[in-house]
């Protein structure tokens, strides 16, 4: 009966230390890594343009889910879709796998805009890369299939509250059982030292910098990918790669004509092909083309080799054509290469005339869609709202991860051919919408949740746009990015419930006019409508 209150006491303390145990476990749990969410990527293949989505991979080996979006006016025809691993590793059986086709699927494209899925097996995780072939042009996307991983921080938590729970079991079964009971302090004192091992671990799994992102700050491989955590200690805090330089090729400059158009990509250091653009802004490369008459191309040309992307571009009219390339380099730093030479496309007609634009915001009819574009005061220095109003209904759906798009480029002479105006503006910049609920996203206010609108870069990757204070009044509406609805993943073409209010911020930085598109999907049809803005400078500014 004398050893009855130190069993007691051991019991009580054991079941004190299990409690405890229990509350701290769901730390570290929270802590696990995801696959990551779905990848976009718009392709111009052939004469179409092409959203091509692939879905979160959830185990390896799996399924991969492609969808294959097309939009209004795309030809029917098959796709050949073919996955293959690229990365390279120190296993024998993984390195022998890289270069050689794991699966391969046909998407039949009807006439009609929609999407078009197909399933394809990924066996191993690591760097990937997804062809797209119409029978003429194959396009080549890399991708990383990843790994779900746990730090050792994390892993040391894990075994620690294992541990912690195996020492609880000792505890209760030598307090009950030993009938001397300053024994059960000996598996208490494990208990401790395990809690104390997770603890650490767990507090450390959230305060330390994960390892450089493979694929996205640093080149992937098989082994990387498998553990990041081995080159930890080689982490730094700028991964960003030397600027790039670009050279254009044409099969043809003559009006009336489509060109096959070549860009060629080289590291400006080294000059060896500049094979490390990522993703970015649902493209690997973002070609944006003005004509004489002042159209604009918003095109996605193919990976056809390390470095060398390539495009069908139509040449309806003679004149030039101003051409300028936005792409990401892995490890980070958006780059916008204005081709200084664009393309001069000859005709015995003689070059285009510029279109004929009134000067100001109003309302364009687009594929028999209106367009009204509003505006805030147009001073140059200050931050202007630009609001199109695209239909009269929410449904407009994400494109390239957005939902509007504008191309501004200025200040040049409303007379000039739109093409050679654009070629030497001071200004070629390409800004995204600050985005927009979709019905019923509203708060009880009726108000929207705020959100920062992406910066504004020109195509020497400067930053010209003003991000708007939320404090500052009634002009700056509030406004949210698109809403993740997968995991990591945002809402995509598939959802069409958005606007039909799209809002742009953009800081004009001198005086004089400008011209402007914006691009917004709707019905599966990129719409683009051009518009001529005049832009006082401060003096001019009206009280």
């Amino acid at each position: 009966m004398n050893d009855t209150p130190p069993r007691r006491l051991g019991a009580a303390l054991a079941v004190l230390l299990s409690t405890v145990t229990l509350l701290l476990a769901g730390g570290p749990m929270a802590e696990a890594g995801t696959a990551g969410g779905d990848v976009q990527v718009a392709q111009t293949l052939g004469d179409r343009e092409l959203t091509v989505i692939l879905r979160r991979i959830t185990g390896v080996p799996g399924p991969l889910h492609v969808d294959v979006i097309t939009h209004a006016g795309t030809a029917a025809g098959r796709i050949e879709l073919a996955v293959v691993p690229t990365g390279v590793s120190a296993s024998a059986s993984a390195a022998s796998a890289a270069g050689t086709t794991v699966d391969a699927a046909v998407v039949t494209l009807a006439g009609r805009p929609g999407t078009y899925s197909a399933v394809l097996d990924v066996t191993q995780v690591g760097p990937w890369e997804l062809s797209l072939s119409d029978e003429k042009r194959t396009a080549t996307i890399p991708f990383i299939v990843p790994k779900q991983l746990t730090s050792p921080p994390e892993t040391a938590a894990y075994l620690g509250f294992v541990g912690a729970g195996l020492f609880v079991l000792v505890a209760v079964v030598v307090a009950v059982r030993v009938r001397r009971g300053w024994w059960a302090l000996a598996p208490v004192g494990g208990l401790v030292a395990c809690l104390t091992v997770a603890v650490t671990g767990a507090v450390l799994s959230a305060r330390l910098p994960p390892p450089p992102s493979q694929g996205g700050q640093v080149d992937a491989t098989v082994d990387g990918v498998n553990d990041p955590y081995a080159d930890a200690g080689q982490q730094t805090g700028d991964y960003a790669r030397p600027p790039g330089t670009m050279v254009l090729s044409t099969s043809t400059t003559r009006a009336g004509e489509v060109t096959d158009l070549r860009l060629t990509l080289s590291d400006a250091s080294t000059g060896l092909p500049l094979d490390d653009v990522v993703v970015h802004d649902g493209g690997l490369l973002h070609l944006l083309v003005v004509g004489p008459s002042g159209r604009l191309w918003h095109l996605h040309p193919v990976r056809t080799d390390a470095g060398v992307f390539e495009v069908r571009l139509p040449l309806p009219e003679a004149g030039h054509y101003a051409v300028s390339a936005e792409f990401a380099r892995r490890g980070g730093g958006v780059q916008q290469l204005r081709s200084a030479s664009g393309i001069d496309a000859v005709s015995a007609a003689g070059p285009a005339a510029p279109a004929d634009l009134p000067v100001g915001t109003g309302s364009r009819t687009v594929a028999g869609v209106q367009v009204r574009l509003t505006a805030s005061a147009l001073v140059a220095g200050k931050a202007a709202v630009l609001t199109a109003r695209v239909g009269d209904r929410a449904t407009l759906q994400p494109w390239l991860g957005m939902l509007g798009h504008l191309v501004v480029a200025g200040p040049l002479s409303p007379e000039a051919a739109a093409g050679t105006a654009t070629q030497g503006a001071q200004v070629w910049a390409h800004s995204h919408s600050m985005g927009a609920m979709p019905d019923g996203a509203r708060t009880t206010s009726g108000h929207l949740h705020r959100a920062m609108p992406d910066a504004q870069r020109t195509t020497s990757g400067h930053v010209h746009g003003a991000t708007p204070d939320p404090s500052m009044g009634s002009g700056m509406p509030a406004m949210s990015g698109l809403t993740s609805v997968n995991g990591d993943s945002t809402a995509d073409e598939t959802v069409a419930a958005y606007g039909p209010d799209v809002s742009f911020v953009y800081t004009f930085p001198t005086p004089g006019f400008y011209r402007i598109w914006i691009q917004a999907e709707r019905d599966h049809t990129i719409l683009t409508a051009p518009y001529l803005l005049h832009v006082t400078g401060t003096a001019e500014r009206t009280p």
